[in-house]
């Protein structure tokens, strides 16, 4: 029998059986995206693990990392494989990963292989789409793509290091709006149908009615992005806890923006919300450099995203110890 959404109490004994849920979207600095981030000639267990244990000292206990299609397409048993060697890492540095499965953000047409170089000074230059534009208008490549979603979800389903599934990262974005709906709603049937233990999600990102209806009404628990000011912050997760739900912010945090952990993470730590901001190490994805930003720039004065340079020295040392000070661990 299919799996149907948790009703709102089963959501919220789940998410009072958990801490405090603070952490980063994660990508190793070595990657320039999830391909690389994956794929076998590339795959960085020394450098994550180095990493994640830069977020475990300053308290984070959830990683919200992103997937792809393609990489379970070409090896599914081989990505398997790395993926339970990647969770091993996070576990030992005791924390708990939501995966992302699809993602409508930055460059359209993905390719296995070796990935492009760092454009000098582009925010994301390299990021790529699971599972494409193409494909995402091209329903007749649908089931490989349900492969992936129902094997992913059967294969971790009682995976306990996985805390929740991201089905779709920002649909609709790159102008594909209301397109990207049929894919959404298959990729969110064929992961009820694989019963996973674990909560589904959607996260709200922009305000486009049709997608945002349908991920509020078939999400476990509800999720969302923001990436201003502490006042728009606490406006958006009081609509949010109208529906009766635990809440929590899957992408946050834009120096530039004003959207800052001094003044964000007060307001999650009030709220009892959920909050993995966007960035740990300055790196090959260059999200240290602003949205739309010109190109071959030197390092900006004040960083966009991340919180560490490579060799692990914060960017700024009053910064990593207001984050610990609000999770509640002393500087080791």
């Amino acid at each position: 029998m299919p799996n149907i959404r948790w009703t709102a109490e089963k959501a919220n004994e789940w998410y009072e059986s958990l801490p405090w849920l603070v952490g980063c979207n994660f990508i190793p600095s070595t990657a320039i995206n999830q391909l690389e981030m994956w794929q076998p000639d590339t795959f960085d267990p020394e450098t994550i693990s180095r990493e994640l244990k830069w977020a475990a000292d300053i308290g984070f206990n959830i990683i919200r990392v992103y997937l792809h299609n393609l990489l379970w397409q070409s090896d599914k048993a081989e990505f398997e494989e790395r993926i339970k060697r990647f969770l091993d890492i996070a576990d030992r540095n005791h924390i708990r990963t939501m995966f992302v499965l699809f993602d409508d953000c930055w460059n359209t047409d993905p390719q296995l292989g070796t990935q492009p170089d760092p454009i000098p000074g582009i925010h994301n230059s390299g990021w790529v789409q699971s599972p494409g534009q193409n494909l995402v208008m091209d329903s007749s490549s649908w089931p490989a793509l349900e492969d992936y979603v129902r094997g992913m979800i059967s294969t971790f389903t009682l995976d306990e290091r996985i805390v929740i599934w991201d089905l779709y990262n920002e649909p609709g974005n790159n102008g594909q709006h209301e397109k990207s709906l049929p894919l959404l709603q298959n990729a969110m049937t064929w992961a009820r149908e694989a019963n996973p233990s674990q909560p589904l999600t959607v996260g709200l990102w922009y305000d486009n009615r049709v997608l945002n209806d349908f991920q509020l009404s078939t999400s476990d628990v509800i999720t969302f992005h923001n990436y201003n000011p502490e006042d728009d912050l606490l406006k958006q997760i009081e609509l949010l806890k109208v529906y009766g739900r635990p809440v929590i912010c899957t992408e946050y945090m834009a120096r530039t923006r004003g959207s800052l952990f001094e003044k964000c993470l007060p307001v999650f730590r009030a709220e009892n919300v959920g909050c993995i901001n966007w960035g740990l190490v300055s790196g090959k994805t260059q999200t240290i450099y602003p949205w739309g930003s010109p190109g071959d720039s030197a390092e900006p004065g004040l960083w966009f995203h991340d919180i560490f340079h490579s060799d692990g020295r914060p960017y700024r040392l009053e910064e990593v110890d207001f984050i610990r000070e609000m999770i509640g661990r002393k500087r080791e």
